[in-house]
């Protein structure tokens, strides 16, 4: 054998053994423009400062609970890590579930020497719950369907006489059964004391029930902006990261109404039951995932405000446009003017029996 093609199976050797050695993580998110920000902030720069870890993408996400209880049932834990929202990671930290963590021991502190529990401050909802970003769910329409009369308020999804066509909504009753309260006359500060009523529940879903015809039921994060895209609806819910890829980077004739966006969080938590040494690579991946600077680093490619305090002043432009994002979050002083505080204990307690009721309601 010559000697180029010794050192070329040398090269393919070490390749296979590299190659073997590797180690799988598996990283549980939501899929399309939000997985594709982590992938580019969190994911790529640590799998190429760690050669020996192969990040694998799930995008289950929005099965999350259901998929970690059969997981703990069959004994059987195969997600190293999931991005769930808040309200889930305290359901399945209720239940369990998610591993408890200590954030100063496990996370970075700010720059500034900050614990990391101070800067991330009320956002840590649980002791399982790690934050990332703040993000909310609101409602994009085409522009060029509500001709001079664009909407100005969240109730023109009930408005199918001034805005006719179909409305896209998410397959669940969280931000509709809010929603429809408030349009069904309820004032703000009262919607959580009417919604965890019998009566308050029926209400909502009789509010759902006169647009129910004109509704497109959506499952994943990515629907509505396609069917924005495709005019299949004249107006539909989704996340403000989703709708900000729709407008600003393809370009399509939809606009954001930010009326009564409903504020939320969303976060790593690690499943409960993994062996100590798939445990320390996950802590090993967040501590880099989550540290100041990474945090601002997923602002340059999607609308969500960062979790901690310290990335705040870090974000900037997007990294391939060009453009400001700080205007494009919805922390945003012109697009928070009537925002809506998402009640995550009301559906950590609540949501197995209204997501019962609200299935059935889809049915009958």
């Amino acid at each position: 054998m010559t000697l180029s093609k010794t050192l070329a199976a040398g090269v393919m050797t070490l390749a296979t053994v590299g190659s073997a050695l590797a180690t799988d993580l598996t990283i549980v998110s939501w899929g399309g423009a939000y997985s594709e920000s982590q992938q580019k902030a969190y994911h790529d720069p640590y799998m190429e400062m760690n050669p020996d870890i192969n990040i694998i993408n799930d995008e289950s996400s929005a099965e999350a609970v259901a998929k970690l209880r059969a997981m703990n049932e069959a004994g059987n834990v195969t997600w190293d890590l999931v991005d769930v929202v808040a309200s889930d990671a305290l359901r399945l930290c209720d239940e369990g579930l998610a591993m408890e963590v200590d954030h100063d021991d496990v996370l970075a502190p700010a720059p500034d020497g900050t614990d990391a529990s101070d800067d991330f401050g009320d956002l840590i909802v649980s002791d399982c719950f790690i934050p990332q970003i703040v993000y909310s769910t609101t409602v994009g329409y085409r522009s060029d369907a509500v001709g001079d009369n664009p909407p100005t308020d969240i109730c023109a999804i009930f408005d199918t006489e001034t805005y006719p066509g179909k409305r896209s909504l998410e397959k669940r009753p969280i931000n509709n059964m809010e929603w429809a309260l408030l349009c069904d006359g309820v004032p703000k500060d009262e919607v959580y004391d009417v919604l965890e009523t019998n009566a308050g529940q029926e209400r909502a879903l009789a509010k759902l029930d006169t647009i129910k015809d004109d509704v497109i039921w959506w499952s994943a994060g990515a629907d509505t902006p396609q069917l924005l895209a495709d005019g299949e609806v004249i107006m539909g819910s989704t996340y403000n990261g989703r709708l900000f890829s729709l407008i600003v980077e393809q370009n399509q004739p939809v606009e954001m109404l930010w009326d009564a966006q409903v504020f939320d969080l969303d976060g790593w938590i690690i499943p409960a039951g993994l062996p100590d040494e798939r445990v320390e690579e996950v802590l090993d991946y967040l501590y880099f995932a989550t540290d100041t600077q990474r945090l601002a680093d997923q602002a340059k490619y999607i609308s969500y405000g960062p979790a901690r305090e310290s990335s705040a002043p870090l974000v900037g432009k997007h990294a391939e446009l060009g453009i400001e994002m700080a205007p494009h979050m919805p922390t945003d002083p012109n697009n928070s003017k009537n925002t809506f505080l998402y009640n995550y204990e009301f559906w950590a307690d609540y949501r197995d029996d209204i997501d019962a009721k609200f299935q059935a309601w889809l049915v009958r």
